[in-house]
């Protein structure tokens, strides 16, 4: 999981980058220096569509369907939804939409899940609130549905955190923040 979070977060990072650099050429007329940036996004989404399909197909095929208890089911999902949601953040039309529709569904099977079966306080129920959150935000526009799950999770984790040891405080605080 850090692996390939290492390894799409510095591509990510990039295409936000060239992105930003395209824009400000395109405002200025810069026709040449546009078509050799556009070149180059293009090899990084290459690049960020090809190690989201390589650990989605794996978490398709082996580690969602071996996941047996609740946490490492709502971690699998979770990762799945991040996966499709990185893939949401460049690409366009109808596999812009089919992204966002798979992120949404991952997020959402995670949730059941996790409501379920996890504390409000549990460092995976967390990350999932915040990042399905991002994904409501930044995907699909909607700052106060983001805003209301976020909520949510926080005052629910907030209400138990007097319940928690010093290592599972530290955890938990550190994303809720």
């Amino acid at each position: 999981s850090v692996a390939y979070k290492n390894v799409i977060g510095a591509r990510r990072a990039s295409w936000r980058i060239i992105s930003s650099i395209e824009q400000k050429e395109e405002s200025r007329g810069n026709e040449d220096h546009v078509t050799i940036i556009k070149d180059y996004r293009g090899k990084i989404e290459a690049e960020l569509s090809k190690i989201c399909d390589g650990i989605l197909n794996l978490l398709e095929s082996n580690l969602v369907p071996s996941a047996t208890s609740a946490e490492s089911k709502v971690f699998y999902l979770k990762m799945k939804g991040d996966y499709h949601r990185y893939l949401a953040e460049f690409k366009t039309g109808a596999e812009r939409k089919e992204a966002a529709e798979s992120t949404l569904l991952a997020y959402k099977s995670a949730q059941d899940i996790a409501l379920a079966d996890l504390a409000p306080t549990h460092p995976i129920r967390l990350g999932l609130a915040l990042n399905f959150s991002v994904f409501y935000y930044e995907i699909l526009n909607s700052p106060d549905r983001a805003c209301n799950l976020a909520k949510q999770a926080f005052d629910e984790a907030i209400s138990e955190l007097d319940t928690l040891g010093e290592e599972s405080y530290k955890d938990s605080t550190l994303i809720m923040q």
